[in-house]
């Protein structure tokens, strides 16, 4: 069965590369351009990763991992996708769930390794 991600990051250019190089390798995409979006959608989807940019409107990517954590029935690995990659980002990043962190720009090539092996 085909694994399900949701990308959410409010740049276009960004969210069409992420989707165009999952799709390739054969997932199911869904893609939300702000936090609160993404957190719709992840309180009415089953999804099996999330990839969330760290500063996005309405809520940022720490937002909506904290609000996963507090009580979305859907649970999925969390991806970090930013450009915010200090150390105090990181630490910021696993205080609110998030359990894998990659920075911008980041490698089409390593995104794919990273996303099968958290879900192989």
């Amino acid at each position: 069965m085909k694994k399900r991600i949701l990308v959410a990051d409010d740049e276009e250019v960004l969210r069409m590369l992420i989707t165009d190089t999952l799709e390739d390798e054969g997932y199911i995409i869904t893609v939300a351009e702000d936090g609160r979006e993404a957190l719709e959608i992840l309180q009415h989807d089953t999804l099996d990763l999330v990839i969330l940019d760290y500063m996005m409107p309405g809520l940022t990517g720490i937002e909506v991992a904290e609000k996963i954590s507090e009580g979305c029935k859907n649970r999925p690995p969390i991806v970090m996708l930013t450009a915010k990659t200090q150390e105090s980002d990181v630490e910021i990043s696993k205080n609110a769930g998030i359990q894998y962190f990659m920075g911008k720009p980041f490698s089409p090539i390593e995104l794919i390794q990273l996303v099968e092996e958290i879900l192989t």
